[in-house]
């Protein structure tokens, strides 16, 4: 769709060209939505309609991306003591170190970060001690 507008074509048949050769290439075969009525059709105009279907889209990553880390840090920590194997333990503290560290580096918006890379040893010995029988 870079092509640019042949002086002196109407844009109207030019678009409709476009439309045309594309429809003989195919390109709007197999659509998703092919042959279902359109969203939102017979309901009152929303103006907004982009933004909420964005919020439901992210369902919750509307935290500035400082928060948003800090919550993902937490879970990975949670999810490292709950894996399955020591292994895989590892892999997600080496995962939000990662990402931590990134973020160290270049700044994210929102509230200051406030955040350190995780101890990966101690994270790992939390793992151990709870997979070790009580007395």
């Amino acid at each position: 769709m870079t092509e640019r507008k042949p002086p002196g074509v109407s844009f109207e048949s030019w678009i409709d060209r476009q439309i045309r050769e594309a429809q003989e290439r195919g390109e709007f075969d197999d659509l998703p939505s092919a042959g279902k009525p359109l969203p939102g059709a017979g309901e009152p105009h929303d103006e907004l309609w982009w933004l909420k279907k964005k919020i439901r889209e992210e369902e919750g990553t509307a935290l500035p991306a400082s928060l948003q880390l800090r919550k993902e840090a937490a879970d990975a920590r949670a999810a490292a003591v709950n894996a399955k194997t020591e292994e895989e333990a590892r892999r997600i503290v080496e995962e939000i170190n990662a990402r931590i560290l990134d973020a160290l580096r270049k700044p994210l918006s929102g509230p200051p970060l406030n955040l350190v890379q995780y101890d990966a040893e101690a994270v790992l010995a939390e793992f151990r001690r709870a997979r070790t029988p009580g007395p």
